[in-house]
C-alpha cells in the first residue's frame, strides 16, 4: 500500500531521514516507532506528499507518488499538533474539511455524521473546538482523517496527552479501521501501545531504520533473555539468564527462596538496546 525506497531528506546539515526503505502492506497497522527527534515525523511528511524526498522514492499502490493532490485525497493524516479550529463547532471543522477533500451534499452529510459517532463525538456535534478536553480534541483529529473514507491512514503520536478512556477509545477506533481493511501508519514512542495494535513494527533512530519485523519476531532477536528476579532476606537479586529454571534450582537447590518472578523481554527493552538510554530533548 505504501513503499519506500532509499528515502533521504535534509534539512541544512541535518540529515532528518537517511535512506529509509520500506514496504507497508495492505490492511496492516505499522507501527513506526523512535526517541525525539528520530525522523518519525518527517518520513509522515514525506509519505504524504507534504514532503519531497532529497533522494528515493515514495509510492501509494495503485496511485502513484503522494505529490499529486488526487493522490493525497486518497490519504487521510491525523497530525501530531491537533489540526482544528478552536472558535468552530466539531460538526463545522468537519464540514470545511470535507468540502476541502471535495465531498458535498448529501455524502458529506452521512460522513460527518458516520466519523463523529465513530469517535464518540455525535452528541458533542455542536459544542466549539475549544471547550473540549484534550481527549475530545485528539479523537475529533482522528474523525477528520478518516471523514473522505481514505484506504490509506497516518497518525502521528495520536494518544499524546489524552486521558486513559479516550486513549481506550482511539485504540478501538484503530483496529476497527483494520477491521473494514484500511492500511494504517502509527507513529508512537509509547512501547505498550506497538505490542497491542501493530501487526509490524519498524524502529527509526537518526532517521534510519535500525530494525524491522514482526513484535515477537524483534523480541526474540533484540530483546535479550528474561530476568529472573530473586527475593531473599529483604534483598532484591536480578539474574539475565536463557534458563531461569535451571538458573533458580542451582542457587536453591533445596527450594528455599522465599520469592521469586520472572520479567520476559519486552519492546521496550528492544527499542532501548538499539536507541540507548541516552535522554533526548
Amino acid at each position: 500500500m505504501l513503499k519506500l525506497v532509499g528515502v533521504r531528506k535534509s534539512f541544512g546539515a541535518t540529515v532528518a531521514v537517511d535512506g529509509v526503505s520500506l514496504e507497508i502492506k495492505p490492511g496492516e497497522i505499522f507501527g513506526l516507532l523512535g526517541p525525539n527527534g528520530a525522523g518519525k515525523t518527517t518520513t509522515v511528511h514525506l509519505a504524504i506528499g507534504l514532503l519531497r524526498p532529497d533522494a528515493g522514492t515514495v509510492h501509494i499502490e495503485g496511485l502513484g507518488a503522494p505529490d499529486s493532490p488526487s493522490v493525497r485525497a486518497r490519504i487521510g493524516v491525523a497530525p501530531q499538533a491537533v489540526a482544528l479550529y478552536d472558535l468552530l463547532s466539531a460538526e463545522e471543522n468537519l464540514e470545511f474539511l470535507g468540502r476541502v477533500y471535495g465531498l458535498g451534499g448529501r455524502r458529506l452529510a452521512e460522513r460527518i455524521a458516520w466519523s463523529l459517532d465513530f469517535v464518540g463525538l455525535a452528541d458533542r456535534k455542536r459544542g466549539l473546538v475549544r471547550t473540549f478536553s484534550g481527549g475530545m480534541k485528539r479523537r475529533l483529529n482522528l474523525a477528520a482523517a478518516v471523514l473522505h473514507d481514505p484506504e490509506l491512514i497516518l497518525l502521528d503520536e495520536p494518544t499524546v496527552g489524552v486521558d486513559p478512556q479516550s486513549r481506550n477509545a482511539i485504540f478501538e477506533n484503530i483496529l476497527e479501521l483494520r477491521r473494514r481493511g484500511r492500511t494504517i501508519v502509527y507513529t508512537t514512542h509509547y512501547m505498550e501501545e506497538a505490542e497491542r495494535l501493530c501487526d509490524r513494527v519498524g524502529i527509526l533512530d537518526h532517521g534510519r531504520m535500525l530494525a524491522l519485523d514482526t513484535v515477537p519476531r524483534l523480541l526474540a532477536g533484540l530483546g535479550g533473555h528474561p530476568v529472573l528476579v530473586i527475593e531473599q532476606d529483604g534483598r532484591e537479586e536480578r539474574i539475565e539468564t536463557a534458563d531461569p529454571l535451571a538458573e533458580l534450582n542451582r542457587r536453591y537447590p533445596a527450594g528455599a527462596v522465599e520469592r521469586f518472578r520472572l520479567e520476559r523481554s519486552s519492546l521496550e527493552q528492544v527499542f532501548l538496546n538499539l536507541t540507548g538510554k541516552t535522554l533526548r530533548d
